[in-house]
């Protein structure tokens, strides 16, 4: 058995009891429907055809669970296929889907290198894996030959100046502890953790928290066999190299240079990004979308009046409030804070988004000036969308 498979074994990941369901639906990012319409299909996804997705690695169930809870809500099809290596992580996982009653999920063990060989799918998703594979390349490729045309990506993966001290503990406890059983590693690495010097790098660094939350935490975090972070270049150079292109971060504000500092004339898009990434000096994972390098759709925008706008994670009325008064609400994420600035006059438009009307018929509703409505609204879309807040789908129609 392979020193993944065995701490999977030994530690699901991340830690979930079954019986929190009636209590719980964990939600996130990627794998949320407004996203996966918004990043891949331009926000016109034909809801009425069933979803065909693989969820790669899917561990002990967050992504799986919440796709398949809210297509359940929205009263869309979709067919799911998990798979995992582990069987302790599938076991619950499966607990999961069978205490809220959902359907149309296939299990399966297995390595998600074997992709293709499952079908082909209309989206996949891969969070936390592709950074644990000896060659995270091969995951790439494999998860491209699995998607059907027209369909994309939802991915995870690790971000390094966010885990800053994390990689040096690693290699050390790797070298201290090869060859004993992952519940002697737990012990004798949380034992020694407590004698690190106050000035060590990890301890210093207050973006992780996964080894103060569980045993699994832990062992993923500081024990993990194999582990590799991507800066942007090297995200951007693994999806080119295997056929990707990306869509889009689901939080584009924290690789906007343009948000830090004055950008000198020249610079590209992806320095822009690589640097933005360097000033942030928080970011510990990139969450993203992507489609195939040769795809047309992609990221939505408000360019489309047809276009159906949702707001993730707000109170439409209270920020169409905050609007009105002037107020600039407070964002808080970790390692970044953040303000938002809407105009007085989008109060309306806000107020009128719910999920089911375009933007044309927000426009006609608020009775704005078309003109002037396209420069308000893309005020609105800066602001929001760009801190993942504001979404376009047209699953709710």
């Amino acid at each position: 058995m392979s020193d993944v498979k065995a701490q999977y074994e030994a530690y699901p990941y991340p830690e979930r009891a079954p019986e929190e369901e009636a209590r719980r639906l964990i939600t996130g990012s990627p794998s949320h429907p407004l996203e996966i319409d918004h990043f891949i299909y331009g926000g016109q996804r034909d809801w009425a055809r069933p979803l065909r997705v693989l969820v790669a690695g899917g561990g002990t169930g967050d992504g799986l669970v919440q796709l398949a809870q809210l297509m359940a809500q929205a009263g869309r099809a979709c067919e799911i296929t998990y798979v995992d290596l582990s069987k302790a992580s599938r076991k619950i996982a499966e607990a999961r889907i069978k205490a809220r009653g959902l359907k149309g999920v296939r299990f399966v063990t297995g390595s998600l290198l074997d992709a293709p060989e499952l079908g082909t799918f209309d989206y996949i998703d891969c969070c936390g894996v592709l950074h644990h594979l000896p060659e995270p390349a091969e995951g790439f490729r494999a998860l491209r030959a699995a998607l059907a045309p027209g369909g994309g990506m939802g991915f995870m993966v690790y971000a390094p100046y966010g885990r800053s001290g994390v990689y040096p503990l690693q290699e050390a406890f790797g070298a201290l502890y090869a060859g004993l059983a992952p519940e002697e590693k737990l012990a004798a690495a949380r034992a020694l953790l407590e004698r690190l010097p106050e000035g060590h790098p990890f301890r210093c660094n207050p973006n992780l928290g996964d080894h103060q939350d569980s045993d699994a935490g832990f062992y993923d975090l500081l024990l993990h066999s194999q582990d590799r972070a991507f800066d942007v270049p090297a995200l951007l150079q693994v999806l080119g190299e295997t056929g990707w292109r990306l869509s889009g971060f689901t939080m584009p504000a924290l690789y906007d240079l343009a948000r830090i500092t004055q950008v000198p004339e020249g610079l590209d898009e992806a320095t822009r990004m690589a640097v933005a990434e360097k000033l942030r000096g928080t970011i510990k994972t990139h969450v993203a979308y992507a489609v195939p390098e040769e795809a047309e759709t992609g990221r939505a925008t408000g360019a489309n009046r047809a276009l159906v706008p949702h707001l993730k994670g707000v109170d439409g009325r209270a920020l169409a409030q905050a609007a009105a008064q002037g107020q600039a609400p407070k964002l808080s994420f970790a390692g970044v804070e953040a303000r938002l600035s809407l105009p007085k006059e989008a109060a309306p438009l806000l107020a009128a988004v719910n999920g089911r009307r375009s933007l044309a018929e927000i426009a006609g509703a608020t009775k704005a000036d078309p003109i002037a409505f396209g420069a308000l609204w893309g005020r609105v879309e800066r602001e929001l969308a760009d801190w993942g807040l504001l979404l376009y789908s047209s699953i709710l129609r």
